[in-house]
Parts: structure tokens; sequence; C-alpha cells
């Protein structure tokens, strides 16, 4: 008997008489094997490519403020213990943020080893209300740049400037905040399409770190949407993650985002956590 090892791991075992051929088949290259991740690593390479304005520790929470310029850089990120109880560091909380006259936010995540249920369970208890919730997905880095997509009008670039921002609306007037969490980040890339004014058809972001390509802010003009934008803008900036030595690729988004999810399905993103934000509902 012949014990043979499939591709899905399982072992079987087949008699000698009935193999024709066979032959050894290595394990697929590093660039293109599936990564897998721990829900700290993945948390903290997120963290790091949407760095707040202003930070403190709390124990091993950190606190972060950016003028109200997104939840995300305005919220708690608890990645282990506050060392207080948990009624007096949620009390901590609530104060240190309404000292910078923000609401209180906490983020957690459920759904990983080594998420945040029990965090979430206590909240709820203390009076904290979920307010939004959104997959964080991840991928194989190298299938997204061997799309075949037309990236010859990408262009990528360091720095943000006023046309990439005035289609990236998730503000108001950009303040100071807005540009210093978009340009934080170990390797930042801009990616936009040229439109037929001066606001970009479409346009991308993505932090390199380590083994990790971070992708966000991927937003097409309604009226450009279908055509394959979003898919090139993806592509030029894997290639260029690629290039710097990146294998694995991450994103984050909303549960209701339909189209996006489409999207992203058929790169070979796969649900790894969820995370929520919860604020504290005042009396």
């Amino acid at each position: 008997m012949l014990l043979i090892t499939r591709k899905s791991g399982e072992s079987v075992r087949i008699a000698e008489s009935t193999l024709v051929a066979g032959k050894i088949v290595p394990a697929a290259p590093a660039r293109r094997r599936g990564p897998s991740a721990t829900f700290p690593e993945l948390a903290r390479a997120t963290a790091r490519a949407w760095r707040p304005v202003e930070s403190e520790m709390l124990g091993e929470w950190t606190l972060r403020a950016s003028d109200g310029f997104t939840r995300r850089a305005n919220s708690v990120l608890p990645l282990g213990d506050p060392g207080l109880p948990i009624a007096d560091a949620l009390k901590h909380v609530r104060a240190w943020y309404e000292a910078r006259r923000l609401p209180a936010y906490i983020q957690t995540a459920t759904g990983a080893e080594g998420t945040q249920e029990l965090l979430c369970a206590a909240l709820d208890r203390h009076g904290w209300r979920r307010e939004v919730s959104a997959e964080v997905r991840i991928a194989a880095l190298a299938p997204i740049g061997d799309l075949d997509a037309d990236v010859s009008a990408v262009r990528l670039s360091r720095t943000v400037d006023e046309s990439w921002l005035r289609r990236y609306q998730r503000f108001g007037e950009p303040g100071p905040a807005v540009r210093s969490v978009l340009t934080s980040g170990p390797s930042v890339w801009f990616a936009s399409v040229a439109g037929t004014g001066e606001v970009p058809a479409a346009i991308g972001r993505c932090v390199v770190d380590g083994r990790w390509a971070g992708f966000m802010a991927v937003e097409v003009d309604p009226e450009q949407r279908r055509r394959g934008l979003a898919t090139s803008v993806m592509t030029a900036l894997a290639r260029q993650a690629l290039d710097e030595g990146a294998s694995a690729a991450w994103l984050q988004v909303e549960a209701d985002n339909d189209g996006a999810r489409a999207l992203y399905d058929g790169m070979g993103f796969a649900p790894h956590h969820h995370y929520h934000h919860y604020r504290w509902a005042e009396a």
C-alpha cells in the first residue's frame, strides 16, 4: 500500500498496483501561498497603516485621537490588559476623550482566535453601544498583482494631492489631521486614475509593512463604475507592494457594501475577523 497526501492535507492509502505514474508536488512558493495571521499581528499591522495624530498608552490599550477624522483614528485599540479594573479603565477612557471634545469609542474584534468577545460583553454591561461593524479580510498578494487589468492609466504617488482628496469624500474641509493620518504608515502609496475633470475617476491607498500590504480608500466615481477601475487601482498597488517584498494583503469592508464585497471575493480575499466600534452611550 502507498500513503498519498492530497493537496488538502488529507492522507489516503491506495494499492501500489493501481498506480500508473506519479510525482512529488513541491509546496507552493511563499509568494503564492495564502496567508495566515494571528489576530494581534493583523491588528497591529492595520493600526500602523492608519496612525493617529495623538496617542497615549493605558496599560496595553492605545488611546488614539485625530481631531475626529475617522473612528479608527479616534478610538481605543485594546490589545491586552489596561492595567486597571475594567470600570476604572472605561472611566479613564471617557475622561480622555471628553478632554479632547471627542466622543469616546473603543474598537473591538470578534471571530478569530485571540479576539475580544469578553471585552464586547463587558462594554455592553457598562453602557457602551455598538455603532459600526466591518470585516477584516486577507488574501495572497501575488494573485492580485497578476490580474489581467489595465494599469496604464493608474498613477502612483508618495504624496496625497488636492484632486485625490476631492474624490476621497470622508470629511468636510480637510484639516491637518486628514493629511497626517492618510500619509502615516511604513510605506504609503496613493493611486489615482484621471477623470474627465479635476477629480480622479478612481483612487486608492496602500500601506506596505513587511509582509503585509493594506488596501484602503478604494473609491470610484459612481458614473465610472463597472469599468474595472477599482481592479486596475488595486492591481497597480499590489505590484508595487510585491516589488517591496510584501506577500499578503488585508483590507476592511463594511458588511453592507455588497459591491465591494463581490469585488474582493473575486480577488481571493477571505474574512479573518470582524471589528466593531463601541461608543459610550451617555445617559
